[in-house]
């Protein structure tokens, strides 16, 4: 029997912490299954090595965004800045954007307008916005409804880990949740129901690597391979066979991610 294939929908393939064994790390995600990674930008100023990333390995695509933690810290984005972008063949999505009042309260104004800015960058190339949200729940719900009231876009709720009323709002305007390591730890059942009020036909998985690994990995650097064990635990979230679940996160990417379906 072949191997289910799966998709890492949001990893950051170009940090210092794969610079010594990026081949492999890629290699090993193969192996394990996963056969499309989406690398994500953080800043803008860093596409080119980024996108580069992308050029080097055929299963990598990339998106491009300016990730809330850093609005205040890097330059505005421009609508044009990011549609240019899309002109790429291997650039599939816009962001990561948001709002994070976790850790950068204090740059929420600016936090909001970037988001705007990528929102009309989505809505005009037609890709899919990829949004980090943390401690921002009603202010998310009400700029992604907001806008979407503006003219429709499609969106992904990268490493979804909020409320249940944040998901109902994203999934009301056929937004897609992704399930990262989080959804696997012990303690995560509160999470996990959230998922599985959820149509299966709205669910991606994910790495967010190097950050929060799955178990058996926990504490450890993630990585693309470890997608794997994230999406065993969402198939018994959904009373699904491993290989079910796979082949319905996929067809999910490739609907949402549509520059980079199989």
């Amino acid at each position: 029997m072949t191997q289910a294939t799966i998709v890492d929908s949001h990893c950051h393939l170009d940090f210092a912490d794969f610079d010594a064994e990026r081949d492999q790390v890629v290699a090993r995600a193969l192996e394990a299954g996963v056969s499309r990674m989406v690398t994500i930008c953080t800043r803008l100023r860093l596409e080119p090595q980024v996108r580069a990333i992308a050029e080097t390995y055929g299963p990598v695509f990339y998106a491009a965004g300016t990730h809330p933690m850093s609005a205040a810290d890097e330059p505005l984005a421009t609508v044009d800045e990011l549609t240019a972008l899309a002109a790429h063949p291997k650039f599939v999505g816009i962001g990561e954007t948001g709002l994070d009042y976790h850790y950068t309260a204090e740059s929420a104004a600016i936090q909001k307008q970037s988001l705007r800015v990528h929102i009309a960058a989505a809505r005009d190339t037609k890709l899919p916005l990829i949004i980090h949200a943390r401690a921002a729940d009603d202010d998310m719900a009400r700029i992604l409804k907001e806008e979407y009231a503006n003219g429709p876009y499609t969106c992904v709720m990268h490493c979804f880990s909020s409320s249940a009323a944040l998901a109902e709002a994203a999934l009301d305007m056929d937004f897609y949740l992704s399930m990262s390591g989080i959804a696997a730890f012990p303690k995560s059942q509160e999470l996990r129901d959230i998922f599985g009020a959820a149509p299966v036909e709205r669910i991606l998985v994910e790495t967010d690597s190097p950050y929060l690994a799955p178990p058996p990995h926990r504490g450890r650097r993630n990585e693309p391979a470890y997608t794997a064990h994230t999406a065993r635990v969402g198939a018994e979230v959904f009373g699904l066979s491993y290989e079910d679940f796979a082949k319905q996160t996929t067809a999910n990417f490739d609907r949402l991610f549509w520059k980079a379906a199989a």
